[in-house]
């Protein structure tokens, strides 16, 4: 009897019937084809499968893998904080291995297998102990992790298409971030490289893209924990600067005389205004009117809440 390995990523076709035993499945797929043993993330739902069959005489390896901090944000209950086995036949990398457990490489700052560090690249071997450690925003291991994607020089951010209202709230405070809701994920992928920005999603998949080297999954779904969550973990709260960015296209706001916009203000604001502000990029016009400390307050209220 053969035996069919399947690679599951979650993103296409769905099986008829799954039952889940920690990493291993019991699949009837759409194949119609009865799947003895199968590996795959943590979290079923859409599926690709593609097999490979795998004699009986072949030896089952296992490996023993342990993810600390928030990574056990990705975990079922009954795998958090424990020494999770993991069972297979050929020598998969640990990249693979990390991300059926439905944990993004991107989320991943150091990888020790047996107490050495390794990069993604690093096949796994039978009886490997494997720890793998988030990311460290305020402790230099550069020294230590083989991984890519070192920290950048400059906070910029780029955000999927679901996450409009974190956009102006990350602008209002003075970040860098890019939001289109026409972006695919291929031009979020290629944006972030190009441009060193770190993906911002709701979205798991998007940042188990092999180009993505920097990207955080937001654990709230509610845009002012989102914001107030972003700037812990990326320990912002120090950069924050007010105003600073246009909150429609991002653009720098920068100090206008009143003359150069007069004829653009009515009546009112030229009476009782006398600074203001513009966008470098789409012009529009700024100025503390009545709303400027209500928006001061609103914002210190979701950062301090």
């Amino acid at each position: 009897m053969q035996k069919y390995l399947y690679s599951l990523n979650l993103r296409n076709d769905t099986c008829q019937k799954i039952r889940l035993e920690g990493l291993l499945f019991n699949i009837l797929a759409t194949t119609g084809k009865q799947i003895n043993e199968c590996y795959a993330d943590a979290f079923p739902g859409r599926v690709n499968c593609s097999y490979r069959k795998y004699s009986d005489s072949m030896p089952q390896k296992t490996a023993f893998l342990r993810f600390y901090e928030e990574l056990n944000d990705f975990l079922p209950f009954h795998q958090v904080k424990k020494d999770v086995p993991f069972h297979f036949f050929n020598r998969p990398s640990v990249k693979d291995v990390i991300e059926s457990f439905g944990i993004p490489h991107s989320e991943v700052d150091l990888i020790l297998i047996n107490g050495a560090s390794v990069d993604f690249d690093c096949r796994v071997n039978n009886g490997d102990r494997i720890s793998v450690y988030p990311k460290f925003e305020t402790l230099d291991i550069a020294s230590l992790s083989r991984l890519s994607g070192r920290p950048l020089r400059q906070t910029r951010f780029i955000l999927d298409v679901h996450l409009g209202k974190l956009s102006r709230y990350l602008r209002l405070c003075g970040f860098d971030t890019l939001y289109d809701n026409e972006y695919e994920d291929h031009q979020i992928v290629h944006l972030s490289r190009q441009q060193n920005r770190i993906i911002l999603t709701r979205d798991i998949g998007l940042l188990k893209h092999s180009a993505v080297q920097h990207g955080y999954w937001l654990r709230s779904d509610q845009p002012q924990q989102q914001v107030r969550e972003v700037i812990r973990r990326f320990d912002l709260k120090d950069q924050i600067q007010l105003f600073n960015r246009c909150l429609e296209c991002n653009g720098k706001i920068v100090a206008v005389s009143k003359r150069s916009v007069q004829d653009q203000l009515r009546e009112n604001t030229l009476k009782y205004y006398d600074s203001f502000y513009q966008c470098s990029q789409c012009k529009k016009i700024y100025w503390k009117g009545s709303h400027y400390q209500h928006m001061i307050e609103h914002i210190h209220h979701i950062l301090n809440g």
